[in-house]
């Protein structure tokens, strides 16, 4: 009989952290704690990697439900959750859509924004300079995929509440993947 993980508390926040324990590879089970005031999930260390198609799945359905606010800034410090180790800020690559999260230094784990996890799964891309620019000569403002701070074009293309870049979703790659991981389950 396993011992149940103790409750974690955002790094961004500091709140309690809802715990999910979702399908894995080979039906083992991944535990994923989230803070939907922050819009991150917090995983394990190399946990993600175990994620299950349908697991995966299940996220987008979390990360599509309507946030109750503005989402909380991410401060410039934060600390593992599991450790207490100063989380450093990591910048990646998939499919070359470029992602950032943080990580433990120590391997405890990272945490990842909501929008941050969908550009890893090639659902979001960034826009390209022209897209931006035929944007800002028909809307003014758009609210951040990230936190839903609202963006004025005329001034800015990156939030200015949570430094997220203007982004958009695929639905051609959206689609394509969704059937890919229903297949792999």
């Amino acid at each position: 009989m396993s011992m149940p993980l103790p409750v974690l508390n955002c790094p961004a926040c500091a709140a309690p952290m809802r715990h999910l324990s979702l399908d894995g590879k080979l039906g083992t089970h991944v535990d994923v704690d989230l803070c939907a005031s922050c819009r991150v999930f917090w995983f394990d260390h190399l946990k993600e990697l175990q994620l299950a198609p349908n697991a995966t799945l299940n996220l987008f359905t979390i990360i599509s439900e309507p946030a109750a606010g503005a989402s909380t800034p991410v401060p410039a410090v934060m600390r593992c959750p599991r450790c207490n180790a100063r989380l450093a800020p990591t910048h990646d690559v998939q499919r070359q859509t470029k992602f950032q999260y943080w990580r433990c230094p120590l391997d405890e784990g990272r945490l990842i924004s909501y929008i941050d996890f969908l550009r890893e799964k090639d659902f979001v891309r960034p826009l390209a300079q022209a897209q931006i620019d035929e944007l800002k000569q028909s809307v003014k403002t758009v609210n951040c995929g990230n936190c839903g701070a609202p963006i004025d074009l005329s001034k800015d293309s990156v939030c200015g509440h949570c430094g997220s870049a203007l982004s958009m979703l695929d639905p051609t790659q959206m689609a394509r993947a969704v059937e890919q991981l229903k297949k792999g389950d």
